[in-house]
């Protein structure tokens, strides 16, 4: 729609002219109907009200047509009208608003006049109030006067009382002092002091001063004339006479405060202690051989303190405890003495080691003693053997004499330390199996008599040394532990099983005796060690480590799974000189399985049935049948590899053979005979199933075999097939590997470089490879073929070849001689066999380890 208006001959508005609309502009603009067009206009939207009003948009919808514009003057019409209208309306809300504003001015001045009005009436009355309160003040002035006066009076009159009280008791003080009535003494005493403490504030008065002076005379007066009493009483020997008396003035003392009672305490216990320091600082009779003459000294002092003093000191001083701690000190500073001038002759070579021991014994037996005696809670009394529990209360005698023992220990723990290096080499001669212990023997859970000895010598020696020290010493003790079990894991069990040859022809429950060993070592190390952490002091707990001990046994039960996995070897050699004997390259069809794999299940079956049924635990033989499955592995490998070359008809029936043997390496754990065990039903719900776990060891173990022989099972025609192959089965990126696989099927090396220039050219559209399979890194064909070895061929194709044996004779005597050497070479037998079971996981490996 145009947006601007045209004269009437170029108008374009192109919307169609409605009847109905036309109509509706014709009563608009009717002249003599004013209303009748404002009450249309109003029934419309009112385009004038849109908040995008548009005047052009509006008189086009207006005129939309030509012939409606006649209509233009009766419109502007209305127009004016509907305008002056407006402008009336808006006059008069104007003047409405002009009046309703002078209202509200006048309603706001009304209210600030009632505000002033309202401040003033509350000065008014703020100021009322101050002048009724100056009045009732003033009122009041006099009584207040009157409660002050009446407070001071009722002061003065007591303190006068209070001062004539005081009087009266510091004279009657004096009185009874002279008189040495120290009963009333006590309690007069008493209350003279508790009276002058409510004088202090009023010793600026002179009549005050002199009486406090007075009273500090007669407090010092007091305490001379009781401590002379008391040196009279014990000095002459008339101190039961005079016990009443005595025991009336330990009040005063009481009265007197803590300075005096400890003087007194202090003079008692140096006058009881005076002879034996006299007698005991002596040479002869101070030494560590009279040690039990001076507690029995102090036990005769105890006793007699209970006897005739017990009742003049009072309960609570504790007079005998303090008796007892003073002669503890004495004694400690004694030891210490000669201890040092003990050390000081010959280097320390003159003090004896057992003198020692036996002094710190009866030491700890003295200060229980005194513990049991002095403990105030009877149900927390406990044995010389748990006096140094950490769970129980601070112990007031604990160590106060055997502290002076403790820097000297360390000739107790090198005595045990000489001790130990003597009881080892007696264990190294020892055998495994005493003379006499057939009837009691079981090879499944007997240990070694020298390791039970150990441990508990080692249970002595601690529990020894826990009662003398719980510090340094028994740090360094444990120290001397973790030592001798090193020596007893090397020098004694490793001794059996060296060399590895040697020792596969134990017999088998001597070795299982060997692994029991080892294993009771492992657990009795680490519960030592729980043992000592409890009994240490707290810092020196995080330095107590057994981990390396027990890492020795461990390494010990290794080398014992190592010797049987050896036996079970060499009992499987047969089997593989028949395999090896064996046709492989001229085969020419498979069938049943090999005649080698039967006579190598029944030596599994026999050795594997032995070797369980003198193991103990089930973990051990489950690691026993982990190696064995391993063994048979590699034992397969090292034979296929003499057995080259292999066709693919021999690797296929291999395949056949090898899970044969599969099925009997996964049943090898079920063949433990137990004749103690109850006999299972013959239901099928009680027949024995493998762990799950094991199975999938067997298999992952087996799973590389497989990959092997299902590669050398590919002809080599074409050549693509056998790279192939490999490149799935095998896996990896290496083509040393991958000639060894040509080698293994019999091409020549003049051959073997189109293979592996083809095999390059395939490497790299397969991802995922490995840079080198494992199984294949450990074959080697330059050591582990027997030199014109069984089953060989000449240089001909595999399969194809049409060469034999020239001397068959010839040839099985070159098999024999091989396994005679290889049995033989028991040190590089045992170190090929060692690395199988190296605890940090670098030997060679088949499958997972069981720890």
């Amino acid at each position: 729609m145009d947006r601007t208006l045209t004269p009437k001959n170029n108008i374009t508005i192109s919307a169609a002219f409605d009847s109905s609309r036309i109509d509706t502009t014709e009563r608009l603009i009717q002249p003599d109907d004013e209303m009748a067009v404002r009450e249309d206009l109003q029934g419309l939207p009112d385009p004038l009200d849109a908040p995008d009003y548009d005047p052009i948009d509006h008189l086009n919808v207006l005129f939309s047509h030509p012939s409606t514009l006649a209509a233009v003057s009766p419109v502007a019409d209305s127009l004016e009208t509907n305008l002056d209208l407006l402008d009336a309306e808006i006059s008069e809300l104007v003047i409405t608003q002009a009046a309703t504003n002078e209202n509200s001015l006048a309603r706001i001045s009304a209210a600030k006049a009632d505000l002033a009005d309202l401040f003033q009436n509350i000065d008014s009355v703020r100021e009322r109030a101050l002048r009724t309160e100056e009045a009732i003040t003033a009122m009041t002035a006099d009584i207040k006067k009157l409660d002050s006066t009446k407070r001071n009076l009722t002061l003065s009159m007591t303190m006068l009382k209070r001062l004539q009280m005081l009087t009266t008791a510091f004279e009657q003080l004096k009185s009874n002092t002279k008189s040495r009535q120290y009963r009333e003494c006590s309690g007069l005493l008493s209350a003279v002091l508790e009276l002058m403490a409510h004088f202090k504030s009023y010793r600026s008065i002179a009549q005050i001063a002199t009486l406090s002076r007075n009273v500090a005379d007669v407090k010092a007066e007091l305490l001379e004339q009781v401590c002379e009493d008391f040196e009279m009483a014990f000095v002459k020997g008339i101190v039961a006479e005079r016990k009443t008396m005595l025991a009336e003035a330990c009040h005063v003392i009481d009265a007197l405060g803590d300075m005096a009672k400890q003087r007194v305490v202090n003079w008692y216990c140096n006058t009881q202690l005076r002879e034996y320091r006299q007698v005991f600082r002596g040479e002869e009779a101070g030494s560590l051989d009279n040690i039990s003459r001076r507690y029995s000294w102090l036990k005769r002092m105890l006793k007699l303190y209970d006897e005739e003093h017990a009742g003049i000191f009072p309960t609570s001083w504790k007079v005998n405890e303090v008796l007892s701690n003073i002669f503890c000190d004495g004694t400690k500073d004694d030891y210490k003495g000669i201890l040092q001038k003990s050390m000081r002759k010959e280097g320390g070579k003159s003090l004896d080691v057992n003198l020692l021991l036996s002094a710190l014994h009866e030491t700890l037996e003295f200060e229980h003693f005194l513990e049991r005696r002095f403990s105030s809670d009877a149900h927390q009394r406990v044995s010389i053997d748990t006096i140094s529990s950490k769970d129980e209360r601070p112990l007031v005698f604990g160590k106060s004499i055997s502290e002076a023992f403790e820097p000297y220990l360390s000739l107790w723990v090198d005595a045990q330390d000489k001790t130990l290096s003597q009881m080892i080499p007696k264990y190294r001669n020892q055998p495994l199996r005493p003379p006499d212990s057939e009837d009691d023997f079981n090879p499944a859970s007997s240990v070694l008599p020298s390791s039970i000895e150990l441990f508990h010598f080692y249970r002595q020696i601690f529990a020894q040394c826990a009662k003398l020290s719980t510090g340094s010493k028994l740090l360094d003790l444990s120290k001397t532990f973790g030592k001798y079990l090193d020596e007893y894991a090397d020098s004694v069990l490793m001794t059996y099983l060296t060399p590895l040859e040697r020792a596969s022809t134990l017999p088998i429950e001597e070795i299982a005796t060997i692994l029991n060993t080892a294993d009771y070592c492992n657990t009795t190390t680490s519960q030592l060690e729980q043992k000592i952490r409890s009994r240490i002091d707290k810092p020196l707990d995080e330095k107590i480590d057994f981990e390396r001990q027990s890492d020795a046994f461990l390494s010990v039960v290794s080398k014992v799974i190592a010797v049987l996995v050896r036996r079970t070897e060499l009992a499987l050699e047969p089997a593989w000189r028949e395999m090896r004997n064996c046709p492989w390259a001229r085969m020419e069809s498979v069938g049943d399985q090999s005649g080698y794999v039967g006579v190598l299940n029944e030596k599994l079956q026999t050795e594997v049935t032995a070797l369980l049924a003198v193991i103990g635990k089930d973990i051990w033989r489950r690691s026993i049948c982990d190696r064995i499955v391993e063994a048979v592995v590699q034992g397969f490998v090292s034979s296929l590899v003499a057995c080259k070359p292999i066709s693919g008809v021999g690797a296929e029936q291999m395949l056949l053979d090898a899970y044969v043997i599969k099925k009997q390496l996964e049943e090898l754990i079920l063949l433990r005979k137990d004749p103690e065990a109850p006999q299972q039903s013959s239901g099928e719900d009680s027949i024995p199933t493998a762990p799950a776990s094991y199975i999938k060891h067997v298999a992952r173990t087996l799973t590389k075999l497989d990959a092997l022989l299902k590669t050398l099972q590919v002809s080599i025609t074409p050549q693509e097939g056998l790279v192939q192959a490999y490149l799935i089965h095998i896996a990896d990126s290496s083509p040393g590997n991958f000639k060894k696989i040509l080698d293994l099927k019999g091409i020549r090396k003049t051959e073997q470089a189109g293979f592996v220039d083809l095999f390059k050219v395939h490497v790299p559209a397969h991802s995922g490879l490995a840079e080198s399979n494992s199984l294949m890194n450990n074959i080697n064909l330059s050591t582990l073929g027997l030199p014109g070895g069984a089953g060989t061929q000449g240089q001909g194709a595999p399969g194809g070849s049409k060469g034999g044996f020239e001397n068959l004779s010839a040839v099985l005597a070159a098999a024999r001689d091989g396994v005679d050497r290889l049995q033989k070479e028991g040190g590089e037998q045992e170190g090929r066999l060692g690395r199988l079971f190296r605890r940090d996981g670098s030997g060679i490996r088949f499958g997972r380890d069981i720890t």
